[in-house]
């Protein structure tokens, strides 16, 4: 129990820090609402016509494909720092892995999902 010890004594340091930031912000910040900074603003573009406009679903699948490739990133990075352990079956099992996505990839890009036409 005692190699705990640090890791709650920083993790109510922390807790306390957040709340203390916080409730410096309320006590000091003003508060004076006007119409501009009430206004929604996203992205460097301000907003035009209604907020229940649809979405194209070409916008899914590119933050589909981006969390696809992301995650592959992250699987590759524990296989590289254990590599000489793994021996030949773990570079066959990453080739395999590999492969997999290069086939999603060439499958998405046929279909045109990397071209951007708003």
């Amino acid at each position: 129990m005692t190699q705990y010890v640090p890791i709650l004594v920083h993790l109510g340091a922390s807790l306390a820090l957040v709340l203390a930031l916080l409730a410096l912000h309320v006590w000091l910040g003003g508060r004076r609402p006007n119409p501009d900074k009430l206004m929604p603003y996203e992205s460097g573009v301000w907003p035009i016509g209604s907020a229940r406009q649809r979405v194209p679903v070409r916008y899914y699948l590119v933050a589909m494909l981006f969390i696809l490739f992301d995650v592959e990133a992250v699987f590759l990075y524990p296989w590289a720092v254990l590599f000489r352990e793994l021996g030949w079956l773990g570079l066959w099992e990453v080739l395999v892995f590999v492969g997999v996505l290069l086939v999603g990839y060439v499958y998405a890009w046929r279909r045109g999902a990397f071209q951007w036409q708003p």
